[in-house]
């Protein structure tokens, strides 16, 4: 009768396993048609009230102490003395001294959970209950006692890697079945002693390192790497015990404790290489090597995913019928570790079955969920790392913390997944595993070289708590939507460096003879051998088949006004005004012609500065270019030959195009100046009274805003960008007269030279010579005095440039309140001057169907 009731209980399994098989499978594909770019907006809004906010260390990691009061070694603090290791966590970040310490860390976070683990070998020194170390276990004790004072919930591991060194010298660690029984007798004491305290426990961390990387590539302890089979059987081993370690406690300490047990699995990201049904198949395949090899048994049906038994066949272990029912649902939420330091998992290719690793918080939480018929998860490891040499001030490890948490956040509001809460890893920097000391993790710095381990908190705690007081990410007053309709004078514009230029004629220009098919397709065929005389007429403007093809792309999109650019070494090639291009002359005049019969303004720019080339005369484009002192006069002379061959149809002119380009010199910048300044003064003495335009330059104007909005410190830095960037033609032409005070003083305190000084007459020739303020405008950049290896830092400015993760990118960060930002810089703290027409650039060339 028992063997029937297994065979049935088996068809039930097969059949509820069949029933949504590779349920996951639909993740790519429905991320693939949300809305782009909508879908990536930052979403601002809050997590469910009763969401666990947790931050957690590991006990090799942090507690150091590795011999005192009768613990025991374990497997790490004998992988750390072999081979060509450098550094151990013998003494770590020595929380087992520093207990008072981590604590006041924890309640400043203002966590609502701490996950820590348990040093099994300090507990028993050799693995067994007969070794038991009363002072080791009374150290968590206390550490129970002072988080329950502060009225934060423990999340309790019972194994995270370090295995006591007896159980692996004696019976061959985790390789040996007999472990199985160990870790249930050392689970079940766990239980017995600390059980009434904890409310969450995880079983195993990330079994796929323990199993992998531990006894299959030698890359963490116990270092072993002779049998590439013994990771399947050691993967088995931990299973059965985590399997063991739940019934124990869901027959024996729930119904009183009232607890829950979970494993941590952890996992990668990847995305496919090819958009085709393969490329999926071989994605679900990699997740399922990593996470489904014992997520799938613990939340499906007590068995290997298909695409491992498949591939590995006689290498994977087989579950009798008996093991897969003790293994299936021995697991009461998904406990999922993710992030950048968890990378090394995937250590060479052969589990990415040729696709894309990436960092998706929100989509692997959306697979999760549809895989394992959503269950409710606990992300108990996230975030990121930097460099050992980076202190209190971590803007990298901050910002991918901030993208995380909004992707769990998408899930929960957009996706509908039932993520429980979320972990911030780790507390305190320590040590790193296989990369010893030399990155970090810690949202608080630990000073190893003190005594007492000093514990300072880093930008990205003070961030974690902001996050956590304000449960999410509730809506700031700048990136509410405005409501509202724009002036009816308003200048709707497009712009593009440059426009298509044919100086032949193309109507009348071709002397074929043709046949039109009137009456019934309308098309024409070419006579061969037949040719018309050559029409001797006047050409017309209506002639250039270009220009009606270009006006025509203009007024479709729709705008008002349209800015392009004038090649100046192409109408005065010699340098000389009395001799300019005449064909190219005629050429624009025409098109400035047909745009106001289009009903569209055009916007004029005499110089686009470019870094490929000058776009100088020849007789200028020399080696000092515009340090000569007549390129300004020559200029002036250009800016006149324009305004009084084109001034008739342009009434808005802009002289420079983003001279203030940081590969100009701040000499270059001195003469550009001065040719701006000799170029409108030109304007109002000589055209404006007839012509009724108006003139001035456009400024180059990326919005520049502090890395840590919370921190004062980076506030000058963001101030001094933009005082260099736009603050140094701004200023002279719009404010005082002079460079700004701020760039005067930053250059004098580097005992630099090298901003010139305005005598009294370049001053007065500079200053007032505007007559609307034009910016281009095209992203944001964050800036912060802090210096990390991976961003681009500018030694002159003493500031680093970087970006917010979650930013939409396409293909630079589009981020709308940066130009709110930057029109109210202009406004409030720049130039003293009405805003009267802003020139808001997108060039053609880099936009973007999806934009």
């Amino acid at each position: 009768m028992s063997a029937l009731l297994s065979l049935l209980a088996g068809v039930v399994l097969a059949a509820s396993a069949a029933a949504i098989p590779n349920a996951g499978l639909k993740t790519w594909g429905r991320f693939s048609k949300l809305p782009y770019p909508g879908d990536q907006a930052f979403l601002y809004d809050t997590f469910p009230r009763d969401f666990i906010w947790a931050v957690g260390t590991a006990a090799y990691q942090v507690e150091g102490a590795f011999e005192k009061d009768g613990k025991g070694l374990s497997i790490w603090d004998t992988f750390t003395r072999g081979g060509n290791r450098i550094a151990t966590g013998d003494v770590g970040s020595d929380s087992y001294h520093n207990i008072q310490a981590d604590v006041r860390a924890i309640r400043l976070l203002g966590v609502s959970h701490y996950r820590f683990s348990l040093s099994w070998s300090r507990i028993f020194p050799n693995g067994t209950r007969g070794s038991y170390n009363e002072i080791g276990t009374n150290y968590y004790r206390t550490l129970l006692k002072r988080l329950k004072e502060i009225r934060v919930q423990p999340v309790v591991t019972l194994y995270h890697w370090d295995l006591p060194d007896h159980l692996q010298q004696h019976f061959g660690g985790w390789s040996n079945p007999e472990l199985v029984d160990i870790f249930r007798d050392y689970a079940d004491f766990c239980f017995e002693t600390f059980g009434d305290d904890v409310k969450y426990w995880i079983t195993i961390d990330n079994p796929f390192v323990v199993a992998r990387h531990g006894y299959g590539t030698g890359v963490v302890a116990p270092g072993i790497k002779s049998d590439p089979d013994l990771p399947f059987r050691v993967g088995h081993n931990l299973l059965k015990a985590h399997a063991a370690a739940w019934h124990l406690y869901d027959r024996h300490y729930r119904p009183r404790q009232q607890g829950k047990l979970s494993m941590a699995l952890a996992s990668h990201w990847i995305k496919p290489s090819r958009t085709r049904l393969e490329s999926l198949r071989e994605c679900q395949c990699s997740l399922d090597h990593v996470l489904g090899w014992f997520a799938r048994p613990l939340f499906t049906d007590g068995d290997y995913p298909p695409c491992m038994k498949a591939r590995l066949g006689s290498r994977l272990p087989s579950f009798t019928q008996e093991e897969r029912e003790q293994v299936r649902g021995t697991a009461d939420f998904f406990a999922l570790s993710h992030g950048a330091a968890l990378s090394f998992q995937l250590i060479n290719d052969s589990l990415k079955f040729g696709q894309h690793e990436d960092l998706d918080l929100r989509m692997l939480l959306y697979w999760v969920n549809a895989e394992y018929d959503k269950p409710p998860i606990f992300v108990v490891q996230s975030g990121w790392y930097v460099l050992g040499n980076t202190k209190t001030e971590d803007p990298k490890h901050m910002y991918y913390l901030k993208r995380f948490i909004a992707e769990a956040l998408k899930s929960i509001v957009i996706d509908g997944v039932n993520v429980i809460g979320y972990t911030a890893w780790s507390l305190i920097d320590g040590f790193e595993w296989h990369r010893e000391y030399g990155i970090r993790q810690g949202l608080y710095y630990v000073d190893f070289n003190t005594p007492d381990m000093k514990r300072e908190p880093k930008t990205s705690a003070t961030f974690y708590r902001n996050v956590i007081q304000r449960s999410g990410f509730p809506e700031l007053p700048e990136n509410r939507p405005a409501q509202g309709v724009f002036s009816c004078d308003f200048a709707w514009g497009v712009s593009a460096n440059s426009i298509q230029v044919e100086t032949v004629p193309s109507q009348f220009a071709d002397p074929s003879v043709y046949l039109w098919n009137i009456s019934n397709n309308g098309a024409l065929t070419r006579l061969e051998g037949f040719s018309a005389p050559t029409l001797r007429r006047t050409a017309h403007c209506a002639d250039y088949a270009t220009i009606r093809q270009q006006v025509d792309e203009i007024r479709q999109v729709g705008v008002n006004h349209f800015h392009f650019s004038l090649n100046w070494s192409a109408l005065v090639p010699t340098g000389d005004v009395s001799r300019p291009n005449a064909t190219l002359l005629g050429y624009y005049r025409c098109f400035t012609r047909q745009l106001l019969k289009a009903n569209v303004t055009p916007v004029v720019t005499l110089w686009h500065h470019t870094r490929q080339r000058s776009s100088l005369p020849a007789s200028l484009d020399t080696a000092n270019k515009w340090l000569n002192r007549e390129t300004p006069e020559a200029f002036a002379d250009y800016a006149r030959l324009c305004y009084r061959e084109l001034g008739a149809h342009v009434k808005m002119w802009i002289t420079l195009n983003e001279p203030n380009d940081e590969t100009v010199s701040y000499e270059e910048g001195h003469q550009m100046l001065r040719a701006h300044a000799l170029a409108w003064r030109a304007y109002d003495g000589e055209f404006r009274h007839t012509q009724r335009g108006q003139v001035s330059l456009a400024l180059y104007m990326d919005w520049v805003e502090p890395a840590f909005s919370f921190s004062r410190e980076d506030v000058e830095p963001a101030k001094r960008v933009l005082d260099f960037r736009v603050g140094w033609f701004a200023e002279p032409i719009f404010g005082s007269g002079d460079y700004p005070v701020g760039m005067r003083s930053w250059m004098r305190q580097l005992n630099s030279l090298d901003l010139p000084v305005f005598n009294e007459e370049d001053r007065q020739l500079v200053k007032g010579t505007y007559d609307f303020f034009a910016i281009s405008h095209f992203s944001t950049k964050l800036v912060t005095h802090a210096k990390e290896d991976s961003y681009t830092y500018t030694e002159i400015l003493e500031v680093q440039h970087m970006i917010d993760t979650t930013w939409i990118m396409s293909p630079r960060p589009v981020v709308p309140w940066g130009l709110r930002k930057a029109l109210n810089w202009v406004r409030l703290e720049g130039p003293r001057v009405v805003l009267s027409v802003l020139v808001h650039k997108w060039d053609v060339r880099d936009f973007h169907s999806d934009c």
